[in-house]
């Protein structure tokens, strides 16, 4: 699980969000071809058996623009290479995602940096590395570090584009929802018992072993799991105090920790609950059930909160053809039903259900809720932020 733990993957974490209620029950190399010279046939349109120029795929905004899926893969292969950035393997399942492109396309070499990385981070690196064969191909990133940053994207549709909701995608495809969680809350039963009451996290026993995943105005984790007690509280999205009442309550009590969750904190035991993605919890379940240890998850009804990432095409992505690929694997049933496994619920999951290419087993293991999530839009995301930004550290701390 929680590599991307602390993968803040946000600042800003609105989701443009539409949920059906049906789908809730690098280091790099250098490039080998990123300008890749196939000549297109007459019309000026790549055929199967070429593709254009790497200049040209920049600016392909589908794969029928380079000649379809074919050219697209052809390109892609030429170049060999990918650089991804942001996917730590345990977090909504990425790594059996990453290990299945790698086994479609071995033609083409992976290569992953940063797992830890925040979605400012992710567009740091673009920055950093702008015009080298280490910049990041496509991001991984809240909707509100993605509408922040679209000056950095390339708009790109991949052939599943008409399946995707609207409210889930920018509209000229610099930026695409992916997956999603609900927040809950995870803790350790073998040593702690049964957790009914969010009023039990005042207990001495929870002595500095309270968590959230991040602080709340910079990491997405944490923002939703702020929002979540915060509706549990009595809270709204316009009401923000019940949910700081409640971790100043944490911290009079000595409960909160503000140390940084990972995998190793909580198996030493370090952080005992933590607040964070239902697909994050699933993984730390099954990590420490073969170490012995009962990890439990809940949402307690009326807190439900879910928000998506989203996924971006680097304008100047050093493999070009290989990021489309890429893009174009991950709105494939294939990997979406990946990401359910992982515990996700993945973008096209209506979709998969009306067409019957959903995985059932993976399905039936999603987290119940009492309702649909609360969503926000991005507007409210960036109020919620200032608001944070300007009350959590003079009552929490850094």
């Amino acid at each position: 699980m929680l590599n991307k733990h602390l993968h803040p993957k946000n600042k800003v974490v609105a989701p443009i969000l539409i949920l059906a209620s049906a789908a809730l029950t690098l280091s790099a190399c250098s490039s080998k071809a990123a300008d890749t010279n196939i000549t297109p046939d007459a019309s000026g349109s790549a055929s199967a058996g070429g593709a254009m120029s790497g200049e040209k795929i920049k600016t392909a905004v589908s794969a029928s623009e380079i000649g379809g899926l074919e050219a697209l893969e052809k390109a892609a292969k030429a170049e060999g290479q990918l650089n991804l950035i942001a996917l730590p393997h345990d977090w909504s399942n990425w790594g059996e995602v990453i290990a299945a492109f790698k086994a479609k396309y071995p033609e083409i070499t992976v290569n992953e940096a940063n797992p830890n990385a925040s979605s400012k981070e992710e567009i740091d690196a673009i920055k950093t590395n702008a015009g080298t064969d280490k910049a990041p191909d496509t991001v991984d990133v809240s909707p509100g570090v993605a509408a922040d940053s679209v000056q950095y994207f390339a708009p790109y549709k991949v052939a599943a584009w008409d399946k995707i909701p609207a409210g889930n995608k920018e509209a000229s495809g610099l930026f695409t929802a992916d997956y999603s969680g609900v927040m809950t809350i995870g803790w350790n039963k073998t040593k702690y018992g049964d957790i009914t009451s969010l009023e039990q996290l005042t207990d001495p026993k929870f002595k500095g072993t309270v968590a959230l995943n991040g602080k709340p105005s910079e990491a997405g984790a944490a923002f939703n799991g702020f929002l979540m007690i915060n509706l549990a509280q009595g809270g709204t999205l316009k009401n923000l105090q019940p949910g700081l009442d409640y971790f100043k309550k944490l911290k009079d009590a000595g409960t909160l920790t503000t140390v940084d969750v990972t995998n190793a904190t909580i198996d030493s035991g370090q952080t005992g609950v933590v607040m964070d993605w239902s697909y994050n919890q699933a993984s730390t379940a099954v990590r420490l059930k073969n170490q012995g240890v009962d990890w439990q998850y809940k949402v307690f009804p009326g807190s439900e909160v879910a928000s998506f990432y989203n996924q971006a095409l680097n304008k100047d992505a050093p493999h070009p053809a290989a990021a489309r690929l890429w893009l174009e694997f991950l709105y494939t049933p294939e990997a979406q039903n990946l990401w359910l496994k992982g515990g996700s619920i993945p973008i096209l999951l209506p979709e998969m259900k009306k067409e019957g290419s959903v995985n059932q087993e993976y399905l039936d293991k999603q987290v119940k809720l009492s309702k649909d999530p609360t969503t926000y839009s991005l507007d409210q995301s960036k109020e919620i932020t200032e608001w944070l930004s300007q009350n959590w550290d003079k009552t929490i701390g850094n």
